[in-house]
């Protein structure tokens, strides 16, 4: 029995823009999640320190945190879709004209 993939696969015009959109969402995330470390080591006591609804700080951000990481995901799957379905009309025009 011969095993095919269940889509196409084609070359990826939008790769570029992906991979610039991938870097810069992993430099915001790393400063954030970087002053939450550097929180940890330069003043550990301020993590305990309670803040909205009765969590502390460390919960807060550490929560914070997760939420970002998944809203990041999203838009990060938002532009990419746009991005690939932007270079497929481009490469349909092109192909139209030729």
């Amino acid at each position: 029995m011969l095993h095919k993939p269940s889509t196409s696969v084609n070359e990826d015009y939008a790769s570029k823009k992906k991979s610039r959109l991938g870097i810069l969402f992993f430099f915001i995330y790393f400063f954030l999640y970087g002053g939450f470390v550097i929180i940890g080591v330069v003043n550990y006591e301020l993590l305990a320190v309670e803040t909205l609804w009765g969590l502390n700080l460390a919960t807060l951000y550490g929560i914070a945190l997760i939420v970002f990481a998944v809203l990041l995901g999203g838009l990060y799957n938002f532009f990419c879709s746009r991005y690939e379905d932007e270079a497929e009309k481009e490469l349909a025009e092109r192909s139209e004209q030729a």
